[in-house]
């Protein structure tokens, strides 16, 4: 399983997000090129090789930018710190209804859901109504929560971004695929993020009917893919976004793509990652062979 992989390559990630810092990924390990990468048609992204310390990939990488939705990996982590009960009962209310951007949401005004729920429903189906309940219902509140959430990308070395909504739905809300990569590899420690995030479906009672959610990621329902923790993204400032930690020929790899055109186009440039790089250790593999 991935999960216990993942475990067991603990000290290994931490080391990566600490010691050795992405910079200095940078200037000790190849990056490959446009000429010799994996043909991506995203406008930044980042490919880190966790289990060797390496960098496989990068362009745009330093440069911060809107995040949309995978902001709501950091609120998930804020909660995750303040230790707060997960079976405390929330109630969706008029505050989080304020949300722009001709955001939707399937959670109606009055809805009441364990905060567990909320972080599940933030993760998997990008819930904006959700993800604002977590922030509101903190401790403080929002305006606690906000610098919480600025402390932590702080804390994680995350140099660049700066967050002012729990949701992702702010153009301010901005980081570079540099600092995801931090936020990705300490998210994938927390086994509820990990799980919640990677879960397929799931359903939850709003008033007298059951409500089931997908996750907005369609790679986690395919089989041929472990994913360890994931998140997707749009708005219009970001365009498509996603990242993800999975498992590539027993490599812990971290993708992160940002401003993708058109629909399927993250989805299709993390395809190319993986078949780029089976492709180059299939070669290593045929050079050592020889």
């Amino acid at each position: 399983m991935a999960r216990g992989r993942v475990a067991k390559l603990a000290g290994a990630q931490l080391l990566l997000i600490g010691a050795l810092g992405i910079a200095q990924a940078h200037s000790h390990h190849r990056v490959h090129t446009v000429a010799d990468g994996p043909g991506l048609r995203s406008a930044s992204a980042l490919v880190i090789d966790e289990t060797h310390s390496s960098v496989l990939y990068s362009r745009n990488a330093e440069v911060a930018a809107p995040i949309a939705s995978i902001t709501k990996l950091l609120t998930a982590l804020v909660i995750a710190d303040a230790h707060l009960p997960l079976d405390e009962r929330i109630q969706i209310t008029q505050e989080d209804r304020h949300l722009h951007k001709g955001s939707f949401s399937r959670l109606a005004i009055g809805t009441t859901l364990s905060r567990g729920d909320l972080i599940h429903l933030a993760l998997m189906a990008s819930e904006n109504r959700a993800a604002h309940a977590l922030g509101r219902t903190y401790p403080g509140g929002l305006d606690a929560f906000i610098p919480a959430m600025n402390a932590k990308a702080k804390a994680l070395g995350m140099t660049s971004a700066h967050f002012v909504d729990p949701t992702g739905l702010s153009e301010e809300n901005v980081a570079s695929p540099e600092d995801l990569a931090k936020l990705v590899m300490a998210a994938s420690h927390d086994p509820t993020i990990r799980e919640y995030s990677t879960d397929r479906r799931y359903a939850v009672a709003v008033g007298r009917h059951k409500v089931e959610f997908r996750n907005t990621n369609s790679l986690v329902g395919n089989p041929t893919w472990d994913i360890v923790v994931q998140k997707t993204g749009y708005i219009s400032e970001a365009g498509k976004c996603l990242v993800m930690q999975a498992i590539i020929d027993d490599r812990t790899v971290v993708m992160v793509l940002l401003n993708s055109y058109g629909r399927y186009t993250r989805t299709a440039d993390a395809v190319r990652i993986r078949r780029w790089m089976e492709a180059k250790l299939s070669e290593h593999s045929s050079h050592t062979k020889a």
